[in-house]
């Protein structure tokens, strides 16, 4: 029956950009699962029915953002799902998308360094979610102002960091001429309690004006040097050796010719 079934323990819910996994366990044996989600204010619905995973994607099913959900992972028989009894079930902690959603990685689109400024253009995630027309929602889209990107930026090779926001996808800051910045972009919802800074974006570095030793370092000064220095000493020892050997050749071809007179 019904109540010999295990429950599902160790429920997660795993949200990046509004793509939301729900995790739990054990692995089923005899049995299966059904998730139920539940909203404040709206109707029940039913993913992953009848799994014997331990994970559901439920991003359809939290379509209203800003809803509180619960998920009830039901531990079920097949030949059981239509009769009156109700199957054990777990119950997750509560979850809201638009409050607990991790905010992905942005895009560098664009960046250059002319002068003493530093242009970088990026682009917003995507979200699982689409409009009308077919087209992906970005995190924009959904967060609207209260979302905004910051820029972290500082001099190569050096530990200074910089920072400026903005509410835009594009960043215009003031540099040191001549001299190459490494930067990334991260999105942040500082209305949050939580989870107020997303994820970094790839970090990039310009190269302005970069040269062999600000690219490889002094080693790689100190090995041509060595290497300038073996040539040099290389081009102004070897005719010495060749001419003192063709002296020495040239001398004891005249001794062998007194000698072969005398005799």
């Amino acid at each position: 029956g019904y109540e010999e079934l295990p429950k599902a323990v160790n429920i997660t819910w795993s949200s990046i950009n509004f793509k939301t996994i729900l995790q739990w366990q054990p692995k089923p044996s005899g049995y299966f699962y059904t998730v139920e989600i539940h909203g404040q204010t709206s109707d029940i619905k039913r993913k992953c029915i009848l799994t014997s995973e331990t994970e559901c994607d439920v991003t359809d099913a939290l379509r209203n953002v800003k809803e509180t959900y619960t998920a009830h992972i039901l531990s079920v028989k097949p030949a059981e799902m239509d009769n009156f009894e109700e199957p054990p079930f777990a119950v997750s902690e509560k979850f809201i998308p638009y409050s607990q959603t991790v905010i992905g990685k942005p895009e560098i689109k664009d960046y250059s360094q002319k002068g003493s400024k530093l242009n970088v253009v990026f682009k917003d995630p995507l979200t699982p979610y689409i409009f009308p027309n077919g087209s992906f929602q970005s995190i924009q889209d959904i967060f609207q102002h209260d979302l905004e990107y910051k820029l972290y930026y500082w001099k190569d090779q050096s530990s200074g960091k910089k920072d400026v926001t903005t509410k835009s996808h594009q960043f215009e800051v003031s540099v040191d001429n001549g001299k190459n910045y490494c930067f990334y972009v991260q999105g942040i919802v500082p209305s949050r309690r939580e989870n107020r800074n997303g994820q970094e974006s790839m970090m990039l570095c310009t190269n302005v004006g970069r040269n062999i030793l600000d690219e490889y370092g002094i080693e790689v000064f100190i090995i041509i040097a060595v290497i300038a220095v073996a040539v040099i000493t290389l081009a102004i020892v070897l005719p010495v050796v060749l001419c003192k050997r063709k002296k020495a050749k040239n001398a004891r071809t005249v001794r062998e010719k007194e000698l072969l007179n005398g005799v």
